[in-house]
């Protein structure tokens, strides 16, 4: 069996998905990545898995580009014809299951991964999008074959609105994290005592959030707290660190000279997560929406409690007073205050903490998610082999 995965950044594919793909492929079935060339567009060759690149623009609105992408997706899947598609992301999802009705691939698979920021904002043009992606929604998933969704709200959002059938929808909660991988006792103290001393974080109780430097994320929220807790001051023991880049090309983007702040350490971009992870005392993602969001889950893993928002997304991996706390979206003292909680109750840090890597590998782990979404494709297999 042929399976293409499509996305728009091969970094989604490469990041999140590669464990399906690689079991798919032990399997022994033909296993294809379509995306975008980027910086992982290469590694897709070592692990046997072909890569096909095309072009799409994450922000463009213009209809004669999006025609021409639609059609450049259309023409591939006619020469390669795949017997699934799998399709990513809000973009690839409407134009990958659209040029599947133009190339006669019959079997589509759609992934809902979050709804993003026109499903936050109330803006006018947000409203006008919003319509747009729903009115298209409607058309696509009447094509797709199945429509996963990565929690219960989305799912139910969509039902509700009349976006998709019932039947059709599935639930597969994440892209999954390695809990072996993402394991606390794999770090060495050695390793925790030395980024402590290259940072200047010596006997302080590390803060963390890592997360696109975006204000949906609950940046400026997170760094409000920072600020009201006190963070490096010459008598605190408190360190706020913030790990993420910019992003430019999105309207809610924050600043980098917001980023620079006298109560905030930020980083930017680290390739040394789970180093940062394993050092900080609690994590924090005071974000607004997420789909299941994968930061909260490598924290889960590596037994770290939590702090979040009160968010479809965030409240299915925080479980309230059981691995961390839940706060509502916004609330900058309720955020500050629980942060604070935590960090004058060592044992309760503890007993949150392992409490997360139990829930991390019983309903996380990436072993989980790929299982289900194998059963998934067979269930489709088991359609398409009806029909040869």
């Amino acid at each position: 069996m042929k399976i293409l995965f499509l996305s728009h950044l091969d970094m989604n594919l490469y990041l999140f998905r590669r464990p399906i793909m690689e079991a798919l492929h032990k399997e022994g079935h033909e296993v294809i990545a379509m995306c975008p060339k980027g910086e992982y567009f290469d590694r897709f060759k070592e692990l046997g898995i072909k890569a096909i690149s095309y072009e799409i623009s994450r922000e463009s609105l213009n209809p004669f580009k999006e025609l021409k992408t639609l059609l450049s997706i259309a023409q591939k899947l006619s020469e390669l014809k795949p017997d699934i598609l799998h399709t990513f992301m809000l973009k690839p999802n409407i134009y990958g299951t659209l040029a599947s009705k133009i190339a006669s691939i019959p079997y589509v698979i759609c992934s809902v991964t979050g709804l993003g920021s026109f499903y936050i904002e109330e803006s006018f043009k947000s409203r006008a999008i919003r319509y747009l992606i729903e009115t298209l929604s409607r058309i696509v998933f009447k094509i797709a074959k199945k429509v996963v969704f990565q929690n219960e709200d989305d799912r139910q959002l969509f039902i509700q609105k009349g976006l998709v059938e019932s039947s059709k929808t599935h639930l597969i909660k994440g892209s999954g994290i390695n809990t072996k991988l993402f394991d606390p006792a794999l770090i060495s103290p050695s390793t925790l005592v030395r980024y402590r001393q290259e940072l200047g974080l010596e006997k302080k109780h590390v803060v963390l959030m890592v997360a696109r430097a975006i204000a949906h994320k609950g940046v400026r929220e997170y760094y409000e707290a920072a600020r009201l807790l006190g963070a490096f001051t010459s008598d605190s023991h408190l360190a706020f660190i913030f790990v993420g880049d910019t992003d430019e090309g999105n309207p809610s983007c924050v600043s980098s000279k917001e980023l620079y702040s006298p109560h905030v350490l930020w980083l930017g971009h680290r390739e040394d997560i789970l180093e940062l992870m394993a050092l900080c005392d609690i994590f924090v993602l005071p974000s607004y929406r997420e789909g299941i969001p994968r930061t909260l889950l490598e924290a889960s893993s590596l037994a770290k409690p939590m702090v979040t928002s009160l968010a479809v997304g965030c409240k299915e991996v925080v479980k309230e007073g059981e691995n961390g706390f839940l706060v509502p979206v916004g609330d900058t003292k309720a955020l500050a205050q629980k942060i604070h909680y935590l960090v004058q109750n060592p044992a309760l840090r503890l007993s949150m903490g392992e409490k997360a890597r139990q829930i991390a590998q019983k309903e996380f782990d990436v072993s989980i998610i790929v299982k289900a979404h194998l059963e998934l494709y067979k269930e489709v297999r088991g359609d398409l082999q009806k029909t040869l």
